[in-house]
Parts: C-alpha cells; sequence; structure tokens
C-alpha cells in the first residue's frame, strides 16, 4: 500500500473564519463540517480540517502549498487587493514582494490564526524530469 497524507487538523481561533479565508482566497471550497472540524479540501484528496481551539493552544505553523501560475495570480491578486500584509522570504525581509526561486514565484502571509502560509509554482528545487 502506498502512504498518502489524508488530512492535518490545523487549529485557528475561529474554525469557519480561518477556513473561509482559506478557501476564499485559493479559489477552493469547503467540503465537508463535522464535529469541531470545517474541512478544506485540496485537488489532490488531501483535506485541511480547521479546529477551533484557545488562542493561547495555537502553535505557528508553516503550509507550503504548490499552484499553478494562474492560481498564484488569482491568489495574489486577492492578498493585494485585501491588504493582507505578505513578504517573498520566510524571514519577512522582503515586505510587499513575491519572490523567484527555482524558475517559479512565492509568497508567505499569515493566515488569520497565525500560521505562516507559503503558495510557490515550482518545487523547491525545481521540477525533475
Amino acid at each position: 500500500m502506498s502512504v498518502e497524507l489524508n488530512h492535518t487538523i490545523v487549529h485557528a481561533r475561529d474554525n469557519r473564519e480561518s477556513a473561509q479565508f482559506f478557501a476564499d482566497l485559493l479559489g477552493l471550497e469547503i467540503t465537508a463540517e463535522w464535529g469541531p472540524f470545517i474541512a478544506v479540501g485540496l485537488s489532490n484528496g488531501v483535506t485541511l480540517d480547521f479546529a477551533t481551539i484557545p488562542a493561547d493552544h495555537i502553535a505557528m505553523q508553516h503550509y507550503a502549498f504548490l499552484v499553478s501560475e494562474e492560481e498564484f495570480d488569482a491568489a495574489y491578486a486577492r492578498i493585494s487587493e485585501r491588504g493582507i500584509e505578505h513578504y517573498a522570504d520566510p524571514h519577512r525581509q522582503r515586505p510587499g514582494a513575491i519572490n523567484h526561486n527555482d524558475g517559479g514565484r512565492g509568497v508567505y502571509f499569515l493566515d488569520p490564526a497565525g500560521h505562516f502560509m507559503e503558495l510557490i509554482t515550482v518545487p523547491y528545487g525545481g521540477w525533475t524530469a
């Protein structure tokens, strides 16, 4: 049997706010709600299951998403339109910019719970032959 990531739980101050922020930004949909979870489905079948927990229990995590050039353009337009603080680098030294690594583009930004999100159009190291 092959091993695949099926879902991960993303801690949030407000699960609906965080799930909707993420879905709206990337043009995705909330795919399910059960118990304390609101799930946003990704194209590879993985879901991000947002769960509300006390704010002082949330540890910042980093989530990186590989997107197409068109998806990047649309998401970056939403980031810019909404005035979302963003960076070209993980150290937040280049605010308001994107990067051009490995022949693609990337951007970093925070979600409503303070998780550091990243969008890239090419995997680190570039595409393999």
